[in-house]
């Protein structure tokens, strides 16, 4: 906080936003670690391990949508992507 003279509802305030940016960080890195065990999952071609972590992650996805974290539609859009990925290794698993 800074040094001069503030009222109590601007202590508050910063608090509150204090608490909900490390909530917010807290989600974010959970998202993005999850995203890249799913990527290296994928990469490696083991279709059943990268279909189990996309589950995981639609979890921590609508989780973060729960928390206000990500906007809804931003979700969704990840969710059908990261699908579209799983579902292109489970293809090129095959095809080999």
């Amino acid at each position: 906080m800074p040094k001069k003279e503030v009222r109590k509802s601007a202590v508050k305030t910063f608090k509150q936003s204090e608490r909900v940016r490390l909530k917010n960080k807290s989600v974010r890195s959970a998202l993005w670690t999850a995203e890249k065990k799913l990527r290296a999952a994928v990469a490696e071609g083991t279709k059943e391990a990268a279909a189990e972590l996309l589950q995981k992650q639609y979890s921590i996805l609508d989780k973060a949508v729960k928390y206000g974290t990500l906007h809804k539609n931003t979700a969704s859009r990840k969710k059908a992507r990261l699908a579209a990925l799983v579902a292109t290794a489970g293809k090129a698993v095959a095809a080999e």
